[in-house]
């Protein structure tokens, strides 16, 4: 281990998973269930769209070195969610947002630090940074170019040290080495020089990843990184995440896949038309009545975590349907007797 990520350690990271695990199982499995080292604390916040609440989270703890899925259906407010405590978003919330006595505060804490009417630069500042569903790389910039964007601390965009080329030439190729390294890492290295926008869906969604990676964040947040992958590059995906925690950085993740999430996360949080209805271990969350209800449709009798769910033969079923229709458009389209009957006579 490092000395950075001894001191990270002696902090209260796990790098041990099955220690950290452990941790977990002392855990109620309840919503707003406090945590042994909490990275991330939420408390009372509201986000009203007119007459719509879309979040209302009354607590929220995410353990340090832990990934956790946060999972929901469509319209549960996850993605509103990572908005308000990135600071791409503010809160409606009424209560105040600052208060000596924590029974009245109302906001979020990383790392015990309140981020409730930070900007979300600042935030990303602090640690704390996040990918977005829909990817965010500039097209029309090289792939080298987005990731040194990516970085902090960069004495050559002040105006004045602009000038003088001494001062920040150092600090300059330290990045540039970094960002090589990254790309590297993520299998991007010989995209460098090209433009982002050439970069297929996938790919894009590492190089979001790897430029996050650039301010070295203490907790990093991946607004559902499996949509519109390549089902090639989704086990590439799965192996960068779990090493981005086994390498000292928080995971806190939003999908829709749950044989992702059931095989990845540490700990699930289930959000439902705004609430947190459930926490727990993936396999018992999937097992949750909560979460059977949340996610109600065909296989409202069956675990969400059974994998069978995952490997029907979807394409059996879909040929089905399709002969069925056939069936059905072919009867519709044959005349009845009477039908032809008359034809018979108009021809004679």
């Amino acid at each position: 281990m490092t000395d950075t990520a001894t001191a990270v350690a002696e902090d209260g990271y796990d790098y041990d998973r099955a220690e950290l695990r452990a941790k977990l199982a002392t855990v109620p499995q309840e919503p707003g269930s406090a945590k042994p080292q909490p990275i991330l604390s939420v408390d009372r916040i509201v986000r009203r769209f007119g007459g719509v609440t879309a979040v209302d989270v009354d607590h929220l703890e995410v353990q340090r070195g832990a990934i956790t899925a946060l999972i929901g259906p469509n319209g549960a407010g996850k993605t509103t969610f990572f908005n308000l405590i990135t600071g791409f978003d503010r809160p409606t919330s009424a209560k105040p947002r600052f208060s000596s006595d924590d029974a009245q505060y109302a906001g979020w804490r990383f790392q015990g630090r309140s981020l409730t009417s930070t900007s979300a630069f600042r935030v990303a500042q602090s640690g704390m940074v996040r990918t977005f569903q829909l990817t965010k790389a500039l097209s029309r910039m090289t792939v080298m170019d987005n990731m040194l964007l990516g970085a902090q601390d960069q004495p050559g965009e002040r105006m004045l040290a602009a000038l003088v080329r001494p001062v920040w030439k150092k600090r300059e190729q330290e990045i540039r080495d970094k960002a090589v390294e990254l790309l590297a890492r993520f299998k991007l290295d010989g995209k460098a020089d090209d433009y982002a926008g050439s970069l297929s869906g996938g790919q894009r969604k590492l190089l979001e990843m790897a430029r996050a990676l650039m301010s070295d964040p203490a907790m990093i947040m991946l607004d559902e990184p499996m949509a519109g992958v390549n089902p090639a590059l989704t086990q590439s995906l799965l192996g960068h995440i779990e090493s981005l925690r086994d390498q000292g950085t928080t995971v806190l993740f939003v999908e829709h896949d749950m044989h992702m999430v059931r095989h990845i996360s540490d700990w699930v949080v289930v959000m439902a038309e705004g609430r947190i209805v459930a926490e727990g271990p993936p396999a018992d969350v999937m097992r949750h009545q909560a979460v059977v209800d949340a996610y109600l449709g065909s296989h409202h009798d069956q675990d969400l975590g059974d994998d069978a769910v995952l490997e029907e033969d979807f394409s059996a079923a879909v040929a089905a349907e399709d002969a069925e229709r056939a069936e059905e458009t072919g009867a519709a389209e044959e005349p009845a007797p009477a039908e032809q009957a008359a034809a018979a006579e108009e021809e004679h």
